[in-house]
């Protein structure tokens, strides 16, 4: 089977965290987005297999990686990062990006910058978001 683009998150928050861990449990490798130092440290303590440091204020440093990104899963703690965060990554991948979010703010925002789907959750439980395509070949 061809390569396989690397599945990216953002995981500020608990829904992000578990949903990192349930793709650890789940064997299937990801790259993790972060914008500052403790945030890489504690996405590498998760199991990203790749990290991705970015300074959000700074266009120069949104470097497409040396690898494929495939389907990306943003989990939101601000409107604005996550704002910046579809800005950054909808550059990167022509695959489908997911914006879950806890708050009202409008789905219109995110859409307009790049979301293919805007997911409103409360819950910890996102397992309905992992796909076969997203399984390790093997």
């Amino acid at each position: 089977m061809g390569y396989r683009d690397t599945v990216l998150i953002s995981a500020p928050n608990a829904a992000g965290e578990q949903f990192a861990m349930l793709l650890r449990a789940r064997n299937i490798p990801f790259a993790a987005i972060a914008n500052n130092r403790a945030e890489c440290s504690r996405l590498s303590a998760i199991g990203a297999a790749e990290l991705i440091r970015v300074d959000t204020a700074e266009r120069k440093t949104w470097i497409v990686p040396p690898f494929g990104i495939g389907k990306a899963f943003l989990f939101e703690r601000s409107l604005n990062l996550a704002c910046r965060y579809l800005q950054i990554c909808r550059s990167w991948t022509t695959q489908p990006i997911y914006l879950i979010t806890e708050s009202s703010n409008p789905r219109h925002i995110y859409k307009a910058l790049g979301a293919d789907y805007v997911i409103h959750s409360r819950s910890l439980d996102l397992s309905f978001l992992i796909t076969d395509d997203m399984k390790a070949n093997g």
